[in-house]
């Protein structure tokens, strides 16, 4: 069995300047991050982005912590349309704004030697007009670029499905997949809890059935049917299983608790949430 890499998202320690939250993380004794571009830790628009990625680089080694790039920033393109423009927008040009941010965080994750790069579809347009079929082919169309960058870069892209969106459940990545022509580069970002949320199986049947694309992994606690991430314990996911099939199937990447809402007590989270996962994994037998 493999040991478990725990990280923490800096989109739930938003409140905090990024050398803080690193410090952070690493006297919690956390094994990465996963850092999301924004505006309020390392802004992927900036004019001194790659400046400050060379900083943040020292900082990851400093600190010896590995990290992983999210992309799930609310409003780094358009400050007021949540994650718009997507891949699957109706306009050409917003795409086209999207799979540049993309290829931008790959060759950042190069330059921080990152374990992956993650990313999701975004929400298909309420368009009577646009058939799925259409938004398919737009998915696949404005994420191939990413692709190749990944490719060209030898980090793994890692797409999420993310409940609501075109790309929602498991069953859609490998859609996604097919489509493309199974490139090597791409991969999965597995959420437990929304696995909780949407599918059919449990969390961990999901991770055994996901085993052999999992590039990257999110953990909160959820209940079924309901998009909320929570605290562990506030929600219905037993975590002792999950831990175990995620060690079993020998995953080496990070594993990365996502709390985007409780930034406002983003350092209690992240202490509470690694003593958790601590005990979890002992009751398994899981090193981390």
């Amino acid at each position: 069995m493999n040991r478990l890499n725990l990280g923490y998202g800096t989109n739930g320690l938003t409140d905090l300047r990024l050398p803080d939250a690193l410090a952070l993380l690493a006297d919690l004794g956390y094994d990465g991050v996963g850092l999301t571009l924004d505006h309020m830790h390392l802004d992927p628009l900036a004019p001194d982005f790659a400046r400050r990625t060379g900083e943040t680089a020292a900082l990851l080694d400093r600190y010896g912590l590995a990290v992983a790039v999210e992309t799930g920033g609310r409003y780094v393109l358009d400050p007021r349309r949540k994650h718009g423009p997507s891949l699957v927008d109706p306009d050409p040009g917003g795409r086209a704004a999207r799979t540049a941010l993309l290829v931008t965080a790959v060759r950042a994750a190069a330059d921080l030697g990152a374990t992956a790069v993650h990313c999701f579809s975004g929400i298909a347009p309420p368009d009577p007009d646009t058939d799925p079929d259409t938004s398919w082919r737009r998915f696949a169309d404005a994420l191939a670029p990413v692709v190749d960058a990944a490719g060209a870069a030898g980090i793994p892209l890692a797409v999420e499905p993310e409940p609501g969106h075109l790309l929602a459940r498991i069953a859609d990545f490998h859609r996604l997949r097919e489509l493309l022509g199974d490139p090597e580069p791409l991969g999965l970002t597995l959420d437990i809890g929304h696995c909780r949320c949407l599918e059919e199986e449990s969390p961990a049947d999901c991770v055994r059935s996901a085993a052999p694309w999992l590039r990257h992994v999110q953990i909160e606690d959820m209940r079924q049917g309901v998009h909320e991430h929570l605290p562990f314990g506030d929600g219905e996911i037993d975590f002792p299983p999950v831990l175990d099939a995620l060690a079993g199937t020998g995953y080496a990447g990070l594993t990365v608790v996502e709390l985007p809402r409780h930034s406002h007590a983003g350092p209690e989270q992240a202490a509470a949430s690694i003593d958790f996962l601590r005990r979890a994994a002992t009751k398994g037998a899981v090193a981390c």
